[in-house]
This record gives structure tokens, sequence and C-alpha cells, in this order.
């Protein structure tokens, strides 16, 4: 897959994938909509995986999307997603802090695969592209993500992607009277 696969509106065929129609690129303002339908079906079947909330996102309008794309074509922030003919089945953000201080770190956020497209090696691409983006990124060392206790599917796929446990952080969200831990995990990029 060549360097262009990773600018918005550009595609290239995902690596490891067992279906030779799925593709992955950045998303640009002209997703949006797909984007936010897909992502707010994410957070309505399965609430206990994000920090998000269904009824707080949907209550947004698109523009919202929009202006969240637009900020994820800065080179060192992307949003991507995985598409099967031409149609979205995952995922992912990457996101850089602005803070100086913080610059050497950036967060993996808003990984989500479609049910119907699952065991087809879409998230393990995903996380792929998106460490491959983090390491072309001037001055990145770590990516880190936080993935709900319990969630194994996730947490084995992280593991697998080198990402390692650094923490646990109890009662990090509250979904219907229930209280879910957030496990912080961390991928150095570097050897420092």
């Amino acid at each position: 897959m060549s360097a262009s696969a990773d600018r918005p509106g550009t595609h290239g065929r995902m690596p490891g994938v067992g279906h030779e129609s799925v593709t992955v690129r950045r998303l640009g303002v002209e997703d949006a909509a797909q984007y936010r339908m897909f992502r707010l079906e994410a957070l309505r079947t399965a609430p206990t995986a994000f920090t998000s909330h269904y009824e707080e996102e949907s209550a947004k309008p698109l523009s919202v999307t929009i202006e969240r794309l637009a900020a994820a074509g800065r080179p060192d922030d992307a949003v991507i997603g995985a598409f099967d003919a031409g149609r979205l089945v995952g995922i992912a953000g990457l996101s850089v802090p602005r803070r100086q201080q913080e610059r050497h770190k950036a967060t993996l956020f808003g990984m989500a695969v479609a049910p119907h497209a699952a065991g087809r090696g879409i998230g393990k691409a995903l996380v792929q592209r998106i460490l491959r983006i983090a390491a072309a990124t001037d001055g990145l060392a770590q990516v880190g993500l936080t993935v709900s206790e319990g969630n194994l599917p996730a947490e084995r796929l992280y593991r697998s992607c080198g990402f390692e446990v650094w923490g646990r952080e109890p009662r990090a969200v509250i979904i219907g009277g229930q209280a879910i831990a957030k496990l912080h995990m961390v991928r150095m990029l570097d050897s420092a």
C-alpha cells in the first residue's frame, strides 16, 4: 500500500484482510454522513465499549461530525475507515495533543468494526494502519488507548498489535447503572 493511501480520499487495499474488496483510507468531510451513521450504530449496539453515549452523540448535528473530520485532516491526526465494496465496515481514529509537552503521545480512539464484518482481520488492519500513521508522525513515541474491562476480543486485538496494559481505572464509566472499569493500554513506537 502506498503512502498516498493515508491521505483523505485515497484508497488502498488492507493487508491481511480476507476479502479483496476491502480498502482503508483516511476519512474526509465528504464521508461525514456515513461515518456518523456508522459511529451512532456502534454506540447504540455496543454501549459498554465506548465512553461516548448514544443519546448525547445522536443529538449533535451533522456539522459536529464534519468539524471532527476536518480537524482529523491535520497531518498528525486521523480518522480512518475500512470499506467493503464501498460500504463502511470499520473505523478508528488517532489524536495527538496540541500541548507541546504532550506531543510525544497520541490516542487511538473510536475503534469499531461492524458485527457482520468481524473475524476478517479488519480490526487488526485498522489498528496497524493507525500505528503506521503514528510512526510516521515526527516526535510521536507512543500510542495509548482505553478498553472496557471484559471486552476480551478488543483486548486480545490490542495485545496482538503490541499494546500493554499499564493501569486500570475502576468505574471509568457508568452505563445503565452498571460501573465499568477501563484498562489503559500503551504501545511504544520507539525505544525511549
